[in-house]
């Protein structure tokens, strides 16, 4: 499936792995947030773990035709996610976003914290309220 990414923190605009990462390689950019999950620092970076309730608010990136497979092997290694490696920080999956100002969900690649990630966030974690990384 070539689904677009919900991005919400360090690969956000403005933020620095955005420039390294997604520039000259993608279509669009919007505004964006994910129900269903809340915001962790890291430290460093931030993990959305998923949890009824909650909201975490970021931007859908459309990555270029020519440069999505590139690009998704480059999240991939980015964000620490291998397809069943219990070690692997996130994992990949297929959720609804709602565009900004309520425009409509469309479907997109979400990196979620792993299970055992997840279970130690909500054990001793910081959680950042209100799920923007930029109001930390």
């Amino acid at each position: 499936m070539r689904l677009p990414f919900f991005v919400y923190g360090t690969l956000r605009p403005g933020e620095p792995n955005h420039d390294h990462f997604l520039r000259g390689r993608t279509q669009s950019e919007r505004l964006a947030r994910l129900a269903g999950a809340v915001l962790y620092d890291g430290p460093g970076y931030p993990y959305a773990v998923e949890e009824s309730g909650g909201v975490v608010h970021g931007e859908v990136v459309t990555a270029l035709p020519e440069a999505y497979d590139e690009l998704l092997a480059v999240l991939d290694e980015l964000e620490e996610c291998v397809t069943g490696d219990p070690r692997s920080l996130y994992e990949r999956v297929a959720r609804p976003v709602t565009l900004g100002a309520d425009r409509g969900a469309v479907r997109a690649w979400v990196y979620v914290a792993a299970p055992a990630v997840a279970a130690r966030l909500r054990a001793r974690g910081s959680r950042i309220e209100g799920g923007n990384w930029f109001d930390r």
